[in-house]
């Protein structure tokens, strides 16, 4: 087998990327999330933010011709999907005094513990410093607070969000310095 491939998204991987946010919701939240918020998220967090795939921020890893990871960084100002709080934010970010926002990251169920959402938060962290960014922020769900963790992002703030249909979901803002 092949390794798998990690490469900048493109606008013909959008159905992809929306199947596979979806199955990874479906798959990995009801570890830590009851069936509602479960269900809300599929809804209103696995959607694809084509401001991202426009940027050329965000990246796929693909596996024998399928899409089995994505997620990516941005410049701009919105931290996550799915509350309405966020929307209308593009606000292009200072890196000089903002951090670089790391969003929308699955893994497809059956490929999580090997290494991928590691090489996208390095491809992340690469990119940001490369423009000048010093720091990462992101708002973790909390299937992904232990990835984060392990990468060196730091916990500031426990936080729920509400997402459209009023459901509430835990999630932890974080923080990681970008390594010089």
């Amino acid at each position: 087998m092949t390794e798998p491939a990690l490469r900048v998204a493109t606008s013909a991987d959008r159905a992809a990327i929306d199947a596979l946010m979806k199955a990874s919701t479906r798959d990995l939240f009801p570890a830590f999330y009851d069936q509602r918020q479960t269900e809300s998220s599929v809804v209103h967090i696995a959607q694809v933010d084509p401001l991202l795939i426009e940027d050329g921020t965000y990246f796929v890893i693909e596996a024998g011709g399928e899409l089995v990871a994505c997620g990516g960084w941005s410049r701009r100002d919105k931290l996550f999907t799915g509350s309405a709080d966020q929307e209308g934010r593009a606000r292009l970010l200072d890196p000089a005094t903002e951090p670089a926002r790391v969003r929308a990251m699955f893994v497809r169920a059956d490929w999580t513990r090997r290494g991928l959402g590691t090489r996208i938060l390095a491809a992340c962290e690469e990119a940001a410093g490369a423009e000048g960014f010093t720091t990462l922020s992101l708002m973790a769900t909390l299937p992904g607070l232990p990835l984060y963790q392990r990468y060196g992002f730091r916990a500031h703030e426990r936080a729920q969000i509400t997402l459209p249909d009023g459901v509430l979901v835990d999630c932890v803002a974080m923080e990681k310095p970008i390594a010089s």
